[in-house]
C-alpha cells in the first residue's frame, strides 16, 4: 500500500472516529481524556419515553519532547534542521446505548455501540536540509566546494489500534 493510500486512509478513519465521538461517547477510559456527558432526560419527560443513553470522550493532546538536531560529519547543516514533534493523545470515544420498542411483547430491548478511546501517537512532519558548500577542504587553502543543496521532507506518521463494541439484547 502506498503512504499515499495510507495517509488519506488514516485520515478518513480519524474523521470517522471523530464524528462518532462528537455525536455520543461514554465516560473517560483513560487518564488524557475529558468525559463530555449527553443530557437527555428532558426528551424523556417531554415525549414520554426512553430516551438514549449517550456519553463521550475528548483526548487531551500531550505534545512530546522533539528530537533535536544531528550533527553528522561532511555536512554544513545539522540532520533535521526543523524537527518532528512528537504528539500522543486519543481518538474520541463514543458510548450510545439507547432501548428499542419490543414489537412482539412489553418491555424494551436495546441496542449498544461503544467505542472506547484509543491512543493515538503521532509525529508531525519534519525538514532535513544541507548546505549548497561542503565541509572546508585542506589540500585547497581550506576552501569549500560547491555542491548540489538537498532538501528532504520527514514524513509524519500517525499510529492508533481503534476498536468498536455492537450488543443488542433484551432489558433497558
Amino acid at each position: 500500500m502506498k503512504p499515499t493510500t495510507r495517509g488519506t486512509l488514516a485520515a478518513v478513519m480519524t474523521g470517522v472516529v471523530a464524528a462518532v465521538g462528537a455525536a455520543a461517547a461514554a465516560p473517560a477510559v483513560a487518564a488524557d481524556t475529558v468525559p463530555i456527558p449527553v443530557p437527555l432526560n428532558g426528551l424523556e419527560q417531554a415525549l414520554n419515553l426512553r430516551a438514549p443513553k449517550i456519553a463521550g470522550q475528548l483526548p487531551v493532546p500531550m505534545p512530546g519532547a522533539p528530537e533535536g538536531p544531528r550533527y553528522v560529519e561532511g555536512r554544513l547543516l545539522p540532520d533535521r534542521a526543523l524537527p518532528q514533534l512528537p504528539l500522543a493523545a486519543g481518538l474520541p470515544g463514543a458510548d450510545i446505548h439507547t432501548p428499542l420498542p419490543h414489537i412482539l411483547g412489553h418491555g424494551f430491548d436495546h441496542l449498544g455501540v461503544g467505542a472506547p478511546a484509543a491512543d493515538l501517537r503521532t509525529l508531525t512532519p519534519g525538514l532535513a536540509l544541507d548546505a549548497p558548500l561542503t565541509a572546508p577542504n585542506p589540500d585547497k587553502s581550506g576552501l569549500p566546494e560547491l555542491k548540489l543543496p538537498q532538501a528532504a521532507v520527514l514524513a509524519p506518521l500517525l499510529k492508533t489500534v481503534p476498536g468498536a463494541n455492537l450488543e443488542t439484547g433484551s432489558g433497558a
